[in-house]
């Protein structure tokens, strides 16, 4: 679409949801019109809230307590689009498989998840409840073969769902895979919960109950997170949080009579920036309600019930090997810390973690392990009486992570995700620009499968770094082309001069004195000529040119510390250089606004050394600083890029905590870490991204990106991130036999 078609496009948009807002009675119109639309549905009072929440948390800045939505602000950046990366995450392209415990071999092993998107923590239910029956078609409840009902989180359609599958196989493999030539029934999906912009996690059901983590519910404090448990009823939609305000829970696991759920949780006193093992302790509350909370177990995660009164939870333990250990609650009493019993049950020598226990067999649960020799995830069952290990996933697939297990209601299963690979038939399914819903209309929101990526200023093209390289892209997929092999990160386009791409080579993380430069690369040039703008190579790096693309704003170590410098954008240092900042801290991710006012930075100026950085803002001139915005105390804020009119900026912080135990995932240098967004002025913060992955280097673009994702054109690289370093086993450590063991970490 040419130019002015864009613009004419962006005016009808403009002139239609002007009509519709203005003078706009927000709850009174928004109440009439949800029940316009969906003539055939009785609205409670009860149903009907929350509907009206979401709508006021998406249009939450534009509404007046007068006007009720106002127009104004709603298109200041409408039809432009943000970029950002996340790392690892293109290639996880996971699915949950099931193996039979008693036959784990290849040809056994069943694909139970749909190969859309990202499916992981998954759950088998014991029963269903009505509301899930009423989907069954008829012949199921008395088919020769029972189907799997499964309860999972996926990632599809641009954000966190948790879905409903009634999989029905036969015996051979390729059953289940063979999904588009099977018959109508062969899987009944049905999305449970989702509407929410937030990460959905960890499911259980319990009668009509469907119990989950949510982050949609901002507690109001920086460097804290939003995640929460809650209860959402199927057969009415109503939802209950059922942890307390002000407190952050993590991987429910309710109990088999449905009873009491118990949760990994900080308690009162929250997240401490913990990259590894989490600070956290066992917690347990009736699933009704919330009530009845008390701590059973200091220093513990990942919960697992055998029976009402058994639980296995994960921790790492002070001989450096993460354990599972058995706790046990009293059955009359006072239930608390100093009633309950518990004690490890797997040995050292090897890394066992996230278990699953068999309510069929109340001794043998279900882990995933690192073993010495192996790179890979695994699972294994373990006899906790017998103490010996049963290995199911190895045999099978010994080249694969496999994460978070789970038992069938008989324990004649166990479930487990990992990356699909190339098979279904699918292809690879790795995304290069993948589209996420923003919580903010008229914006569209990409991961693109590369980092430091920066829009042209048409916004047509992208440039992005994939270590090592430097590429560029067609905003729409089209017309990917490496333009540069040496070891780059970040970049950015010249405003004035077509093609011209500004980057960093040399290592990333490096210290003061470290060899990185700023160059610029003219990638519409036959022979890509490059100019090195900076010399000494006392890493230089982050450039940012000003709007009029005269000058470079660039952090340099130059003095022994990373402060910010301005040179000429054409010839570099030697057509002329200035000093931005000075002081013995790190001032570095600089970026320039639109109108060339201001230059936006992460700092460490206020506890330099300390790896917390906040977003200041500077004149070109060294006058006007000022703080825009602090994560807490040793809190995170970087990357700051502003909008198209630059009135906003986009970046990365750790505002919102963690989300999830970082052991139930694959390797994050930082598992946290999520996309925002402020006014420049320091208010408004909004929140774009939700999950427990790091999300990073965003940048804005004038184009309005067509929301649809977009591959890999040569499949890309399934299957290619790695399990977390820190889970590393020690070579010189052997495992030894059980009954030599010594216990440690038994508290």
């Amino acid at each position: 679409m040419g130019e002015k078609n864009l613009k004419d496009s962006g005016i009808q948009r403009s002139e239609k949801v002007k009509r519709i807002f203005q003078n706009f009675d927000a709850r009174k119109e928004m109440t009439a019109l949800a029940v316009a639309v969906n003539p055939r549905v009785k609205f409670s009072d009860e149903q009907i809230s929350p509907i009206l929440d979401e709508v006021f948390r998406t249009y939450g800045e534009f509404i007046n307590g007068e006007k009720g939505l106002t127009y104004d602000g709603l298109f200041l950046n409408a039809n432009t689009s943000i970029i950002f990366t996340t790392l690892g995450r293109s290639s996880y392209a996971f699915d949950i498989f099931a193996l039979p415990i008693y036959s784990p071999t290849e040809s056994n092993e069943l694909q139970l998840t749909d190969g859309n998107s990202v499916n992981f923590n998954g759950y088998f239910p014991a029963t269903l409840p009505p509301s899930l029956v009423s989907c069954l078609p008829n012949h199921s409840l008395n088919n020769e073969t029972p189907p799997f009902h499964l309860i999972y989180v996926t990632e599809r359609n641009g954000t966190h769902h948790i879905f409903y599958d009634v999989v029905f196989h036969g015996t051979p493999r390729r059953a289940i895979l063979e999904f588009p030539t099977r018959t109508e029934w062969t899987r009944v999906q049905v999305p449970l919960v989702g509407a929410h912009v937030s990460l959905k996690d960890k499911p259980s059901l319990v009668g009509e109950s469907l119990i989950y983590v949510s982050t949609h519910e901002d507690p109001g404090v920086p460097r804290t997170s939003w995640a929460a448990v809650y209860s959402t009823q199927l057969n009415s939609g109503s939802t209950r949080r059922l942890t307390p305000k002000g407190v952050a829970d993590f991987s429910p696991a309710v109990s088999p009579s449905g009873v009491w759920t118990a949760v990994a949780s900080y308690g009162k006193k929250g997240w401490a920036g913990e990259v590894q093992e989490l600070d956290t302790d066992i917690y347990v509350f009736l699933t009704r309600d919330g009530s009845g909370r008390v701590k059973v177990v200091e220093h513990g995660g990942w919960p697992a019930w055998a029976d009402d009164f058994t639980l296995y939870f994960h921790r790492k333990c002070d001989d450096g090997w993460w354990s599972v250990f058995k706790a046990v609650l009293p059955k009359a009493g006072q239930l608390g810390v100093e009633s309950v019993s518990t004690h490890r049950v797997t040995p050292p020598g090897l890394h066992a973690f996230t278990p699953a226990a068999s309510t069929v067999n109340k001794n043998l649960i279900a882990v995933a392990t690192r073993r010495a020799g192996s790179e890979y995830r695994h699972i294994e069952l373990f006899d906790v009486v017998l103490k010996n290990f049963t290995e199911i996933t190895r045999p099978v697939s010994t080249h694969a992570h496999h994460l978070n297990p789970f038992f069938a209601p008989d324990s004649s299963w166990v479930g487990y995700h990992k990356c699909r690979g190339t098979g279904n038939g699918r292809g690879s399914d790795t995304l290069l620009l993948e589209h996420l819903k923003n919580p903010i209309p008229g914006i569209s929101l990409f991961r693109v499968d590369g980092s430091f990526p920066s829009f042209s200023p048409s916004g047509d093209r992208i440039a992005y770094v994939k270590l090592p390289g430097l590429y560029v892209v067609n905003y729409d997929g089209s017309g990917l082309r490496q333009v540069s092999t040496r070891m780059a990160f970040s970049t950015a386009w010249d405003p004035k001069r077509k093609g011209v791409v500004y980057t960093s080579v040399g290592p990333t993380f490096a210290s003061e004195k470290t060899e990185v430069d700023v160059i610029s690369i003219n990638v519409d040039d036959k022979d890509l000529s490059y100019k090195q703008l900076t010399t000494g190579g006392q890493n230089n790096a982050f450039p940012s040119p000003s709007p009029d693309g005269k000058w470079i704003v660039f952090r340099s170590g130059r003095s022994g510390h990373k402060n910010l410098y301005v040179m000429d954008a054409l010839e570099g240092e030697a057509g002329g250089l200035y000093r931005l900042t000075e002081g013995s801290w790190t001032d570095t991710m600089c970026n320039w606004s639109p109108d060339g006012d201001w230059i936006a930075f992460a700092s460490d100026r206020e506890n330099p050394g300390s790896g917390s950085f906040e977003m200041f803002m500077v004149h070109p001139n060294g006058t006007g600083l000022r703080k825009v915005i602090q994560s807490g105390m040793g809190g995170r804020t970087n990357h700051p890029y502003f909008s198209p009119d630059g009135k906003y900026i986009v970046f990365t912080s750790d505002y919102a905590a963690v989300s999830a135990e970082p052991i139930s995932n694959p390797h994050h240098y930082q598992p946290y870490g999520d996309i925002f967004v402020i006014k420049s002025d320091g208010s408004e913060i909004r929140r774009l991204t939700h999950n427990s992955y790091e999300d990073g280097t965003p940048a804005w673009g004038t184009t309005l990106m067509k929301p649809v994702d977009v591959e890999w054109p040569n499949g890309g690289s399934p299957c290619s991130f790695e399990d977390c370093h820190w889970l590393n086993v020690r070579p010189n450590v052997s495992l030894v036999p059980a009954s030599l063991v010594k216990i440690e970490c038994a508290q």
